[in-house]
């Protein structure tokens, strides 16, 4: 991996070069509907069952919303029984239309990350577009907030395992590509609540999904990509986003909301870690440059050699990643 400050993006392609022909709806597995605005989703999506694994345990955020959270704790061998934990509230990707906080990538993914982190991670079931758009799931974001602080209110009442492993004076929010434009949107809109006794001491977005109409470099450059090639990326912001916005509103395109410097005081620091293969690193480099400008203390990472969602399918990826997590987390910055 290298330090932003290090990256330089290659020159990009001739902006008349255009996508191979190729159907995105293919490709994602999923058929839509437009007279009712939703989705068959044909793709593979193996979940876990939190009954398979001790460690794990679900719990209702909004029954009627049919929004959940899973608990992972550390593994017993990995636990430090006279010590609290720190609790990262987790949202996963899937580009705002696909999986869920059970599918077995993104289960995986936080079981390791609590054991390698000695962290309780909560990962939050938010609800999908174009069934709910954008803001559904920045509203399910701030109400799994809302759920922990009442957690840490409640000492009697309150989930057994937030009230008996978490400190919650060292919460962070996380998200992996849309799920970290939802951690990020979460934490702009929590800069409008009263959140004590919990202290949200940082965010952390791995390859956050962001766009806008104009084309980036490395977008053009990627055009193609096996993982998020630009047909399916405009497809999912379009099923993502309000019916009748394009990609340049403030869900989509951080750089233009007016209120972004009031909204950023509640940011104090970021981790932004991202890969030079991916569509999406010029706007991601954009975007951590964008918040040190607002006075953000931000870390960021550009892995060398990757690809989008890199870190949910190789291990060492994951390993990686979990290292540049936890120093800072345990940062004293």
């Amino acid at each position: 991996m290298k330090k932003l400050a290090d990256h330089t993006s290659e020159s990009p392609l001739p902006s008349s070069v255009t996508s191979s022909i190729m159907n995105p709806y293919e490709l994602l597995g999923v058929i839509y509907n437009p007279a009712t605005d939703t989705l068959i989703r044909n793709s593979p999506n193996p979940i876990t069952n939190p009954n398979d694994d001790p460690d794990t345990k679900d719990v209702d955020l909004n029954p009627f919303n049919k929004t959940w959270i899973r608990i992972f704790k550390p593994s017993q061998s990995q636990q430090n029984h006279e010590q609290l934990l720190p609790v990262i509230i987790y949202f996963h990707g899937g580009g705002f239309i696909r999986c869920n906080a059970n599918s077995t990538i993104f289960h995986d993914f936080c079981k390791s990350m609590a054991n390698q982190l000695s962290a309780i991670v909560l990962s939050v079931e938010y609800r999908l577009a174009p069934e709910h758009r954008l803001p559904a799931a920045y509203e399910d974001a701030v109400e799994s907030l809302v759920w922990v602080q009442n957690q840490a209110l409640d000492s009697i009442n309150g989930e057994p395992w937030l009230r008996n492993y978490c400190d919650f004076s060292k919460c962070f929010i996380m998200g992996c590509s849309a799920g970290a434009n939802i951690a990020y949107q979460c934490c702009l809109r929590a800069s409008e609540l009263d959140l004590v006794p919990i202290n949200i001491c940082g965010l952390i977005l791995n390859q956050p999904y962001f766009g806008g109409l104009e084309r980036s470099k490395s977008e053009l450059r990627l055009v193609n990509d096996k993982k998020i090639p630009l047909a399916v990326n405009d497809l999912m912001w379009e099923l993502g986003l309000p019916i009748g916005v394009n990609r340049d509103h403030v869900y989509c395109n951080p750089f233009v909301d007016e209120n972004l410097e009031r909204k950023l005081r509640f940011i104090r620091r970021c981790l932004v870690t991202c890969s030079n293969e991916d569509p999406l690193v010029d706007r991601d480099i954009e975007f951590a440059k964008m918040l040190q400008g607002n006075g953000v203390n931000v870390m960021s990472w550009v892995e060398e050699f990757g690809f989008h969602g890199m870190a949910h399918t190789d291990p060492k990826k994951a390993e990686g990643l979990f290292k540049v997590v936890k120093d800072f987390i345990f940062s004293q910055d």
